[in-house]
């Protein structure tokens, strides 16, 4: 009861945030409403859309969809391993996932998608244009705008056409550190489940990795801060060519180096961001060393392991560069344990704030990680 209450209430401030709003009146933030909603809504009224009219959910001509697939070879190429474990990760939720463009073109469908429901195949069709323009407020469209992940519910949604979904998304980087596409999970009238926004985001970073390690390179560089353990997608990547060029990085390596988008060809040098030989980086490489610290011209020091190109950045664990054998699907108990912990961590360790993040109750969190209590 305690569950059904709690959605009724959700649902309910959702329906008198869309009347304020949608009357004119500045009432969403007081509803609970994230503020790039009530833009996201406000664009769209200013583009003329109107949230009761129909939705076409249009695909877009034969030609431009060939020119998409071209384009997003090297995206749908490195999504595919990691589109096929989250989908046996979702299987059990009747959630699937979407993989569109940086225009919000749906370029890949993974998942249970119940064809017999037409609300689900209108949206998981290759080609079919999901953008703000043409469907409104969506995961979709808020990720590409924002830039960050998103989770949306039902009513949330500009359109009342598209009211039936909730999803979560997550923007997808390329190596250039430029915006290609974004990773969507989409359900139909199911629970609301806020800590799929953990999920997709991992899962994002999982295809930027492998497709900056399928990109050509000599070196890779896994990066982290000291004191931390290196060994997941949570790291920093750098690849350099045999001069010592950065050819690619993953957002977080961008993040750590203070790393702008690659934009009309320029290329840095690894001497333009660390404050020490950049031959030593291959040196250290060739005698499989372990990590060691090294400074930055911004007065900081990494924890750096350099890393020939084709080998496991790991020596225990394969990279998300190629598909790991097949095994039995992960125990959803499992993939929600996973989630739980990775929001404390993103928390530093603040239960209530992870357990607000993810829509449930302290207790759980505790439970669910074995955690004392204090």
């Amino acid at each position: 009861m305690p569950t059904i209450a709690h959605t009724s209430d959700r649902l309910q401030r959702i329906e008198q945030a869309r009347d304020q709003v949608f009357q004119g009146n500045s009432g969403g933030l007081e509803a609970g409403l994230a503020p790039w909603i009530t833009r996201s809504w406000q664009r769209c009224i200013d583009m003329g859309l109107q949230p009761s009219q129909g939705v076409g959910f249009d695909a877009i001509s034969a030609q431009h969809m060939r020119r998409v697939q071209e384009a997003s070879r090297p995206l749908v190429q490195a999504a595919q391993p990691v589109l096929a474990e989250l989908a046996r990760a979702i299987a059990d939720i009747r959630y699937f996932a979407i993989l569109t463009n940086a225009e919000g073109i749906v370029v890949d469908v993974h998942g249970p998608v119940d064809r017999q429901d037409r609300r689900a195949d209108v949206i998981a069709r290759v080609g079919v244009d999901l953008s703000e323009k043409a469907v409104g407020t969506t995961a979709i469209s808020a990720a590409l705008t924002e830039l960050q992940p998103v989770w949306l519910h039902r009513g949330e949604h500009f359109f009342q056409d598209t009211g039936v979904y909730s999803c979560a998304g997550a923007p997808v980087f390329g190596p250039d550190g430029l915006c290609a596409g974004m990773l969507d999970l989409t359900g139909i009238e199911t629970a609301e489940r806020p800590a799929l926004k953990h999920l997709v985001r991992r899962s994002a970073r999982s295809i930027e990795n492998s497709w900056l390690l399928s990109t050509a390179h000599a070196l890779v560089l896994r990066l982290n801060w000291p004191g931390n353990q290196p060994g997941d997608d949570s790291d920093g990547l750098l690849t350099l060519d045999a001069d010592g060029h950065i050819v690619g990085a993953n957002p977080t390596a961008r993040q750590m180096l203070s790393l702008s988008p690659d934009v009309h060809g320029q290329m840095l040098h690894a001497s333009d961001v660390f404050a020490s030989p950049w031959e030593g980086l291959f040196d250290t490489a060739s005698r499989q060393a372990s990590a060691q610290e090294l400074p930055l011209w911004s007065g900081l020091r990494l924890q750096t392991q350099a890393l020939r190109a084709g080998r496991p950045l790991t020596p225990t664990q394969p990279t998300t560069a190629t598909p790991r054998a097949s095994t039995a699907p992960k125990p959803l108990k499992d993939v929600q344990t996973d989630m739980i912990r990775e929001a404390v961590n993103q928390a530093r360790g603040n239960v209530a704030e992870a357990a607000r993040a993810l829509g449930i109750s302290r207790a759980t969190v505790y439970r669910k990680l074995g955690l004392p209590r204090g």
